[in-house]
């Protein structure tokens, strides 16, 4: 039986198109997935259902009768609930008071803490949750506040819940926990739409999955009858690789180390961090995020300085030397957030290929005049080398779309060919094509003898392409690992255990 229909749902943006002419069919006591590059309507779609965003065309039907959901609390009295990416629980306050927070049980103008406490003990019996409810939410591992931010929905009545890239900032055993935590609730008859652009866990999850892909249904299909390359296929619209060779290149030449790196807060403080990327490696870094990875990389192109321990390049110690002058001996940085620290928006394309560069020789002509001519050379050359699609040279960075804005960053940070290349998160909010581009860039630079530290959220995307990789928990390293080395022991490392634990 269907128990939700959408038919010809769309959502505009100004000129954007969101979702164009959508029609889902979600059955009864399925898991339904919603797959799609980022961009692809995903989150729009499961928004207009949940209230958040009103559709500017369409219907939506639930058990056949047509409903009008003009809000987030249309929804919920409808029993549709939705537990974002990011999550909404109050740290201060306890699990139990989390989950009956704006529906607790009252006794005139009081809440009734004692009713409150045993519905919420019921609700976890029914479930088969396990929680310590007078725990604090912020003391909870983040998979069990997911746990906290599913029963808040289930509390509220809940028969369909809507999960929105659920698995960004988990464990691999969180993310085990979770589809098992899932598979329970449809054993229950609750109905499950789960947002992801990762194959992996829609063939371990899901029933039937509907594929999306630039604002439009694909098609939908059983899971049973789909391949990994089949969906990324319908999601990218064409032939994607997945398999990178391994190749060992490293040689014994250290091009940069960290030697006992402890720093002081803001932050994550790093506590006696050592590493070592060699001359054809990459050395992946990898952990949950907030575990000192972006102070890590803070440290390493000179934004940060060390309480105690060493900065090494080529043999040198550059630890006193600011960000200017690493790039100026060899070292390139893509940042994690392109906006904040790697592009201005509002500067063309051009420009931003330069940007850092503009006083050095090959740019100026004489010792106050920028050679324009031969900035614009420049600009048209590394367009043309990197695939970036844009209608010129002088075209505002903002109009582009998210991965040709990372392919500016790259280009600019590889063209003046460095020794050692710092990435942080560099596929973050990228389609599977520009990812699939970007991940053989690295490759590239690291067949050309080169050396490159990869700081990645992405486990699979780490493992992909390192030669070694540490794992990050708490400002430390928790330990190696082989990039062949089962998820059961990233996991262990990433939630807290030592090597010799693992």
């Amino acid at each position: 039986m269907v128990v939700l229909s959408v038919r010809g749902l769309t959502k505009r943006f100004g000129e954007v198109v969101a979702n164009d002419h959508i029609d889902l069919d979600v059955e009864e006591g399925e898991i339904h997935g919603l797959l799609g590059e980022n961009g692809a309507g995903k989150s729009v779609l499961s928004s207009c259902i949940y209230g958040l965003y009103r559709p500017d065309e369409g219907r939506i039907f639930l058990r056949g009768r047509e409903v009008h959901i003009a809000s987030p609390f249309d929804a919920i009295r409808l029993g549709i609930g939705m537990v974002h990416q990011h999550l909404t629980l109050v740290p201060h306050l306890r699990v139990w008071e989390n989950i009956v927070l704006g529906r607790e049980p009252r006794r005139g103008l009081r809440v009734d803490r004692v009713r409150a406490f045993a519905e919420v003990e019921r609700l976890l019996e029914e479930t088969g949750f396990r929680l310590d409810l007078a725990r604090n939410a912020g003391e909870l591992p983040i998979g069990v506040q997911q746990r906290v931010e599913i029963l808040k929905v289930l509390f509220r009545g809940a028969e369909i819940l809507i999960l929105d890239e659920p698995t960004a900032v988990l464990t691999p055993q969180e993310v085990d926990q979770l589809i098992e935590t899932l598979h329970r609730l449809k054993a229950q008859g609750k109905t499950i739409i789960f947002i992801s652009h990762k194959l992996r866990e829609i063939f371990a999850l899901c029933d039937r999955v509907t594929v999306l892909r630039r604002g439009k249904k694909v098609g939908t299909l059983p899971v049973s009858s789909a391949t990994p390359q089949m969906l990324a296929e319908m999601m990218v619209g064409r032939k994607v690789f997945f398999e990178f060779p391994r190749e060992r290149l490293a040689k014994e030449e250290v091009l940069f180390e960290l030697s006992h790196v402890f720093t002081d807060p803001p932050g994550v403080p790093l506590q006696d961090v050592s590493l070592k990327v060699h001359a054809g490696e990459i050395l992946g870094i990898a952990g949950v995020e907030g575990n000192g990875q972006s102070e890590l990389a803070e440290v390493v192109v000179g934004l940060r300085k060390p309480k105690k321990g060493k900065v090494i390049f080529r043999g040198k110690d550059i630890t006193a030397i600011p960000p200017k002058g690493r790039i100026l001996q060899g070292m390139a940085h893509i940042p994690e957030d392109r906006h904040r620290r790697g592009v201005i928006l509002d500067f063309s394309v051009k420009e931003n290929l330069l940007l850092g560069f503009e006083t050095e020789p090959p740019f100026r002509k004489g010792r106050m005049t920028l050679d324009f001519a031969r900035i614009r050379d420049f600009a048209r050359q590394k367009i043309q080398e990197f695939g970036i699609v844009t209608p010129g040279e002088d075209t505002p960075l903002r109009f582009l779309s998210g991965g040709n804005q990372q392919k500016v960053v790259v280009a600019r940070e590889l063209a003046f060919h460095p020794l050692f290349v710092l990435a942080c998160q560099p596929t973050r909010g990228l389609d599977v094509a520009a990812t699939e581009y970007l991940r053989h860039i690295l490759l590239g630079v690291k067949r050309e003898g080169k050396g490159v530290l990869l700081i990645s959220a992405d486990l699979d995307e780490v493992r992909a392409l390192s030669d070694r990789v540490l794992v990050m928990y708490e400002g430390r390293i928790a330990g190696e690992l082989s990039p062949e080395s089962d998820e059961y022991q990233f996991g262990l490392l990433m939630g807290g255990k030592v090597l010799h634990e693992a």
